[in-house]
């Protein structure tokens, strides 16, 4: 099977559950960064897309080969020994353009046609009404959540920590002033994270504020983010991620004016590091992610409240 997985909802999730139910090996490929963006303006990084798809298989007791593909058919060879082609009934057209050209080729494969899952409201569930707010990722109103911040990284961070305590959420993405420095330093994390959460409320349960800033300790610069979280009651809890210190030449340069988004894009000739894998996934060589980073704050700001 293959799709874009631009937020995992219940129409992948019935997709994967029947490509489960069909064979022992699962191959799945998901789009790259570059043709998913070419389709829709709002889209999640590739790894996180996939993670997604890895966690619930893994939910499952289930693996998969994972392919990146940049059209409908996949990199040359990826269904020669695949069975069965699991498509929804949206992209069944495209499935059967797929089936026909390995057939042709002297291959032997099937189309298993997944129905659409609709939300509560009876409309088809789909990641753009997802990402904007309209349903959980079941298709449910469930708990409304604001963030404020339109930045997919920090949306999806609370989407994971509050589906986890809550279930059924619906995450609104409000794009909010901090109100403080583009690199906050010292207190400013705090009320630049107090700020985002009480002008993102709005008509939602509770608003989520995240704020990475930078705080001189133990003669090092070290990153703190901070989550805030404020309620329609007016309850405020915080909560923190695990801090780290950056190697001395981003220091410099942010002591020196920068942010650290600039100085991480100008020393390691990376271009919007801040909105994917983030500073902490280029220095901890992939072995913490900014999203698993945020998480932390998140779950944190969460204990008063559990």
């Amino acid at each position: 099977m293959a799709g874009t997985f631009n937020v995992l909802h219940d129409g992948h999730r019935a997709l994967l559950d029947r490509a489960m139910g069909e064979g022992e090996c699962l191959v799945v490929g998901i789009t790259s960064d570059a043709m998913a963006s070419l389709e829709r303006e709002d889209v999640l990084p590739f790894y996180m897309r996939r993670r997604a798809v890895e966690e619930y298989l893994a939910s499952k007791g289930r693996t998969a080969t994972f392919e990146s593909i940049d059209d409908i058919y996949g990199p040359e060879g990826m269904l020669d020994d695949v069975d069965v082609l699991v498509v929804s009934e949206e992209s069944e057209a495209n499935g059967k353009l797929v089936v026909e050209r390995i057939v042709c080729r002297g291959g032997n494969i099937r189309l298993s046609v997944v129905p659409m899952k609709r939300s509560e409201d009876g409309i088809r569930i789909s990641a753009t009404g997802v990402l904007h707010g309209e349903y959980s990722t079941h298709g449910n109103k469930g708990v409304r959540i604001a963030v404020g911040s339109a930045n997919h990284v920090k949306v999806e961070a609370v989407r994971s920590v509050m589906e986890r305590i809550y279930g059924d959420v619906t995450i609104v993405p409000r794009d909010v002033p901090s109100g403080v420095p583009e690199q906050p330093f010292g207190d400013e994390t705090y009320q630049g994270a107090r700020n985002r959460a009480e002008r993102a409320l709005g008509d939602c349960d509770m608003s989520v504020g995240i704020e990475a800033g930078v705080f001189e300790m133990y003669g090092e610069l070290i990153d703190i983010q901070h989550c805030v979280i404020v309620d329609k009651e007016g309850r405020i809890t915080v909560g923190t991620g695990s801090g780290f210190a950056y190697p001395p030449e981003i220091a410099s340069e942010v002591r020196g004016g920068r942010t650290v988004g600039q100085a991480v894009d100008s020393l390691y000739s990376k271009t919007g590091v801040g909105h994917s894998e983030g500073a902490i996934g280029l220095l901890s060589k992939g072995l913490l992610d900014r999203k698993g980073l945020t998480e932390q704050a998140v779950l944190a700001a969460m204990i008063p409240r559990l």
